[in-house]
């Protein structure tokens, strides 16, 4: 992403989405007027590939820990565009199920760790 990443784990990387220039509108109606986007809060965005998640289930169990745990981080990130990008898989071996306990908490405190880390920009 353009703005940089923010923070890593094992599994996981925070990116952060860069500020936006005002730009002039496109178009008859803009007459010279500049188009300006406010963002009031920080938003958090998902991407899982199945390259890294083949299941559905745990793609999805792993979506819902990324809002859940961004929520209670929500005050504390700047008012930006965030993505968390999985960047590998969780070993079958070590979790055979799609959505077992101890994956939910590997993810968790895995999610815990790589938004402890996010810092403001500078």
């Amino acid at each position: 992403m353009a703005g940089g990443t923010v923070s890593r784990t094992a599994h996981f990387v925070l990116h952060r989405a860069a500020p936006q220039v005002p730009t002039e509108s496109p178009g008859p109606a803009s007459s010279g007027r500049q188009a300006l986007f406010a963002v009031h809060e920080a938003s958090i965005g998902a991407v899982l590939p199945k390259r890294w998640a083949k299941r559905a289930v745990t793609r999805n169990g792993i979506k819902r820990q990324i809002y859940t745990v961004s929520a209670s981080f929500e005050q504390q990130l700047p008012k930006m565009a965030h993505v968390v990008r999985l960047r590998g898989d969780f070993a079958r071996a070590q979790f055979p199920s799609a959505w077992s306990d101890a994956l939910k908490a590997s993810v968790r405190a895995e999610l815990l760790q790589l938004f402890g880390q996010a810092r403001a920009p500078r």
